[in-house]
C-alpha cells in the first residue's frame, strides 16, 4: 500500500541493541558463576568458546558509555541465572546480583531504558544433569529464579522478556550447540521440554503481575512470515502448515492459553504431543503478556511436501540447521529476495509482512528484540570497516517496519 502520509517514529520510541550473556559477558567461572549448559557444550576445533567472549562483565561501563555516544535508548541484555544461582536454585550468589545491578544503574546514568532477558539458551549445567527442561522440576527452579530477580531488580526494570526463541531451541537444537557426546533429544522430548517451558513462562508471567504490577513482560520468539514458492493451492497449505509449526504455536500458547489446533494435530499425529497432565492447561491460562517480542532476520519461501527425504535441506550457511520436514514442507528458493554472502535471505519487505501477521493475530504491542546482518566483514589498515551493507540492511528494515 502507498500511504499518502508516513506517520514519524513516536518521540519516545526505543531504540536499541542487544546481547545475551554468554555471547557477551565472558568470566565463565569468576565471582561463584557456575557452568551453563553453553558453557558444557562441544566447541569445533579451532572455534573459541564463551569464556572470555567480549569481556563485558569487566568492560561493561565503557560498553553502555559507547552505547550512549551511539544513540541507543534502550539496551537488551540476558541475565546469565547461572551467576545469580550457581546452584540453579537455593543461595543466592550476591556477587552475581552486584553485577546486574551495577549494569542496570550504569544505563539509567545515560537514559537508557534496561531491558530483561531471563533465559538466553544458558540452562544452569547442574539442572540440566537433573534433566533439565524434560525434567517438571526445572519449571519450580525458573519460578524461583523469577522469585529473584523481580524482587532485586522489578524496582529498576520495567520491561521483561521470558525465554528467548523458545521454538529455535525446540525446531533447531543442534543451532545453539551439541552436548557432550553430540547426541540431541528426540523430538518427542524436545517437545515434552517445550512443554514445561510453557509451563514455567506461564507461571512466571502470572508472578511478574503479582510482583511487578507496573512492569511490562512478554516471550521473545524467532517469528518469521512465510510465502508459498507458487500460486499453486499446495504450496500455500505447506507455507500455512510451517508458519503454524514454526511461529504461531509457540506464541499462541502464551497468548491464549492453548496450543494451535493445526499444530497439536501435527504432534499428536507423529506420536511426538507432549504429557500434560491434570492442572496444567489451567496453568497455561490468563498469563496475559503485555508485548510480543520479536527477532526477525529473514522470510523463508515454502513448497508442496515430496514425501521423501528431498524435502529436508540444510540452511545455506549452516549444517545444524535443517529446513523442511518430509511429508509436511519443502524450502524453496526464491528470486525476489537478496541474500547476504552467508547465503541467508535478505528481505525487508517481508519484514513489514511479518510484524502485519503479528500484530493482527495478537492485538499487541510488538518489540523488536533481534534484527541484523551477519557478513565478513574486512578490517581496514585504519581500523575502518567499510560496511555499506550494513548500512543498506538496518535503513531498509527500518523503513519497512513503518510502512504498515
Amino acid at each position: 500500500m502507498i500511504y499518502k502520509n508516513l506517520k514519524p517514529f513516536p518521540e519516545n520510541f526505543l531504540w536499541g541493541a542487544s546481547t545475551s550473556a554468554y555471547q557477551v559477558e565472558g568470566a565463565a567461572d569468576e565471582d561463584g558463576k557456575s557452568p551453563s549448559i553453553i558453557d558444557m557444550y562441544e566447541h569445533p576445533e579451532g572455534v573459541a568458546d564463551f569464556s572470555v567472549a567480549s569481556d563485558h562483565y569487566h568492560r561493561y561501563k565503557e560498553d553502555i558509555a559507547l552505547f550512549a555516544e551511539l544513540g541507543l535508548k534502550a539496551y537488551r541484555f540476558s541475565v546469565a541465572w547461572t551467576r545469580i544461582l550457581p546452584d540453579g536454585t537455593g543461595k543466592i550468589n550476591e556477587k552475581g546480583l552486584e553485577f546486574y545491578r551495577n549494569v542496570i544503574e550504569e544505563c539509567r546514568r545515560y537514559h537508557i531504558e534496561p531491558v530483561v532477558t531471563m533465559y538466553h539458551f544458558d540452562l544452569p549445567y547442574c539442572l540440566e544433569e537433573k534433566g533439565g527442561w524434560t525434567n517438571r522440576d526445572t519449571i519450580d527452579a525458573f519460578v524461583n529464579y523469577a522469585q529473584v530477580l523481580f524482587k532485586n531488580f522489578g524496582h529498576s526494570v520495567k520491561y521483561w522478556l521470558t525465554i528467548n526463541e523458545q521454538n529455535t531451541m525446540i525446531l533447531h537444537p543442534g543451532a545453539i550447540g551439541l552436548p557432550k557426546g553430540g547426541k540431541l533429544p528426540s523430538k518427542k522430548e524436545l517437545y515434552q521440554q517445550n512443554h514445561h517451558m510453557m509451563l514455567a513462562q506461564a507461571l512466571v508471567m502470572k508472578l511478574f503481575h503479582r510482583m511487578v504490577p507496573e512492569g511490562k513482560i512478554g516471550p521473545a520468539l524467532n517469528l518469521t512470515a512465510m510465502y508459498p514458492a507458487t500460486c499453486s493451492p499446495e504450496d500455500s497449505i505447506a507455507a500455512h502448515n510451517w508458519e503454524v509449526l514454526r511461529c504461531w504455536n509457540f506464541a499462541d500458547v502464551p497468548v491464549f492459553g492453548t496450543y494451535h489446533p493445526l499444530a497439536w494435530s501435527y504432534l499428536c499425529d507423529r506420536g511426538i504431543a507432549p504429557e500434560i497432565k491434570s492442572g496444567d492447561m489451567e496453568i497455561l491460562k490468563d498469563a496475559s503478556p503485555d508485548f510480543i517480542a520479536m527477532n526477525y532476520y529473514s522470510t523463508a519461501t515454502i513448497a508442496a511436501s515430496r514425501g521423501d527425504a528431498s524435502d529436508v535441506a540444510a540452511r545455506a550457511g549452516d549444517q545444524q540447521i535443517m529446513l523442511g520436514e518430509q511429508g509436511v514442507y519443502r524450502p524453496a528458493e526464491n528470486p525476489n529476495v537478496g541474500k547476504t554472502e552467508y547465503g541467508w535471505v535478505v528481505d525487508p519487505v517481508g519484514f513489514r509482512y511479518t510484524l502485519r501477521k503479528v500484530y493482527e493475530r495478537y492485538h499487541l504491542p510488538i518489540l523488536i528484540t533481534e534484527n541484523g546482518i551477519g557478513a565478513p566483514d574486512r578490517l581496514e589498515d585504519d581500523g575502518s570497516i567499510h560496511d555499506t551493507y550494513r548500512i543498506d540492511f538496518i535503513r531498509d528494515h527500518l523503513r519497512h517496519s513503518y510502512d504498515r
